[in-house]
């Protein structure tokens, strides 16, 4: 299963919370943005159980994060 974690990230901890990002072992690509999120998480999971243990119980719990927004592909075209 892919899916897409959009992520608000508080003032001043872009980096720190971009570097906690990046050790997570869903991740498959990971972006720090401009605009209304401050990153852009791909990550694949098997189960959507799986997904709800890496919004609620990693992305959501690193210190500077104070929003995600969910986006879990239907199609993809490669």
């Amino acid at each position: 299963m892919l899916a897409y974690v959009l992520a608000r990230v508080e003032a001043g901890r872009d980096r720190e919370v971009f570097n906690e990002i990046k050790k997570l072992k869903e991740i498959k690509k990971a972006s720090a943005t401009y605009g209304m999120y401050d990153l852009h998480i791909e990550v694949t999971v098997d189960r959507v159980e799986d997904l709800d243990a890496f919004v609620f119980d990693k992305v959501r719990k690193i210190p500077g994060v104070k929003e995600t927004v969910t986006m879990i592909a239907s199609e993809i075209l490669i």
